[in-house]
């Protein structure tokens, strides 16, 4: 049986590779890539609390947190292929503002 440290420090290792990402790169894509490892992270650690105190909470919490990520991902994807359709680029840095 693994103990519940590792996953914990798996978990800690995802979050801070995701807050990596999203304050150092500047495509759109990667940035949301960073954001979805930053949830699974949280995900992993609901998951491993729920799993070492016997309660079923964590997991509920983690349905919920993935339903919220994957209408993140459908609105983002939809912002930034309009948001190529006009600019043609989704780099964050020439992207300073939404006028149209």
């Amino acid at each position: 049986m693994i103990p519940a440290s590792y996953y914990l420090a798996l978990s800690a290792v995802m979050f801070v590779i995701g807050v990596l990402g999203v304050l150092i790169k500047r495509n759109a894509l990667v940035i949301f890539m960073s954001l979805e490892l930053m949830f699974n992270s949280a995900n992993l650690a609901f998951v491993t609390f729920a799993r070492l105190y016997g309660n079923l909470d964590g997991q509920l919490f983690v349905f919920f947190v993935m339903t919220v990520a994957a209408a993140e991902v459908a609105i983002g994807l939809a912002l930034m292929v309009e948001i190529f359709r006009t600019k043609h680029s989704i780099d964050t840095d020439q992207l300073n503002s939404l006028k149209g």
